[in-house]
């Protein structure tokens, strides 16, 4: 089906439906003005060129109309955080009622985990994907302290078996099937930083839910990459950044998605904030909290309407081109990267994603034996900005809204050079 030339790189890319959004993002350039080859979508996203041009709307909004811009701006900042709501619904696969734009990422796992992960004496542990991004880990282990529980004996670590790299679905369902009745929540990342693997939302949550125990995803490798489908697939709740693969910046906002299931249940324990309340009544300052149906409910603050503005700018790209489209041709880059590193026969090599494009997402993890980062430093300085993760993993991410083919056939092209 593939070939290893640059021409058919080439023809592929002049038959991409979605190639001209490719001159919609910058790329970061080499001393002599060369465009680098952009593979780390999914450690910050690229710059849509109409960022600046979404922020400078706010910024001149807010030099002519100060506080005014609340209601009077060309998109007024009290509902702000609405107008990106229906674009990041339809990344995500839920209702709209079902996501909010806010905070960071761990900060609205926390948030997350204050209303759906309540301990007993009976039922305490977490599960999480042995190599989980640090963070979440740190998160997990901190919730289970706060509660008085030791992280040593509440934590649960899904691990691959002996020799090998990927988690595998049954080696979980044995863990339920033996401390289901223990299991308070399950909390995985739904594409593993560091391996790229792509975990089946719906196979877990149902898992989890036979077993009596909450269930909710860290999409941080997956929005904006995979099809979470999450109203669908029915998790209790999933968390996100928006600076990876939706491209609005270093250090952005996340996005939290709450089952309508759970909308309308007063008995749910949350942290509150002012924003999470009625927004008819949300100024008179002198009312009880009365909490916001559905994932809005769950805000803090009014938003950081610069950063949103970010997002606004990416999610229209994403409106654009369409979720279907972008997964469609996210499955073809990483399926020719995935055959010219195979054409490449060099046994240094292997990858250790998912060979099944339905458990992986736009990354592929190439493991390189007796590699240490110095075969980074060098792929580097060939022009390629890529991710490397010890002991001996580069992260490569072909990203469907910016990369080519003729992206992926030159990164191969550079690695042959490298390694040899």
């Amino acid at each position: 089906m593939y070939q290893n030339t640059l021409e058919y790189a080439q023809q592929c890319d002049a038959q991409d439906p979605l190639k001209h959004f490719r001159a919609q993002f910058y790329f970061p350039k080499d001393d002599q003005g060369n465009p680098l080859i952009y593979l780390c979508g999914n450690s910050l996203g690229l710059q849509p060129k109409k960022t600046s041009q979404f922020i400078q709307e706010e910024l001149d909004d807010w030099a002519k109309l100060g506080v005014e811009g609340h209601t009077e701006a060309k998109h007024p900042w009290l509902p702000y955080h609405e107008f990106l709501t229906q674009s990041m619904a339809n990344i995500v696969g839920a209702k709209p009622s079902e996501v909010v734009i806010m905070n960071g990422l761990t900060a609205n796992l926390h948030l997350m985990m204050v209303s759906f992960y309540q301990p007993t004496a009976k039922r305490n542990k977490i599960i999480i994907e042995s190599d989980a991004f640090p963070s979440d880990k740190y998160a997990v282990e901190s919730q289970i302290k706060f509660h008085g529980y030791d992280p040593k004996e509440s934590l649960i670590l899904w691990k691959p078996k002996k020799g090998e790299e990927l988690c595998r679905y049954e080696d979980l369902e044995a863990i339920m099937n033996e401390q289901g009745d223990e299991v308070a929540l399950i909390m995985i990342g739904t594409t593993n930083y560091y391996s790229g693997q792509s975990f089946d939302i719906k196979k877990i949550t149902q898992l989890g839910h036979h077993h009596g125990a909450i269930v909710g995803f860290d999409l941080a490798h997956g929005a904006g990459n995979i099809l979470p489908n999450l109203h669908e697939n029915g998790p209790d709740f999933a968390v996100w950044c928006s600076y990876k693969y939706l491209n609005s910046g270093p250090g952005s906002l996340g996005g939290v998605f709450v089952h309508e299931r759970h909308a309308n249940n007063p008995n749910l324990n949350r942290f509150a904030g002012w924003w999470g309340h009625n927004k008819q009544t949300r100024f008179n300052m002198r009312h009880e909290f009365d909490v916001l149906p559905g994932a809005e409910g769950w805000q803090l603050s009014n938003p950081p309407i610069l950063s949103m503005a970010a997002i606004r700018a990416s999610l229209s790209i994403f409106e654009e081109a369409g979720m279907d489209n972008l997964r469609e041709k996210a499955i073809k880059l990483t399926g020719y990267l995935e055959f010219l590193l195979d054409e490449m026969k060099d046994d240094r090599i292997q990858v250790i994603t998912p060979r099944n494009p339905e458990e992986r997402g736009s990354q592929l993890s190439i493991q390189v034996k007796s590699a240490n980062k110095e075969l980074h430093t060098k792929l580097t300085k060939a022009g390629v900005v890529s991710d490397w993760r010890e002991p001996d993993v580069i992260r490569v991410a072909p990203t469907a809204l910016y990369n080519s083919f003729e992206d992926v056939f030159h990164f191969v092209e550079r690695l042959k050079q490298v390694l040899n």
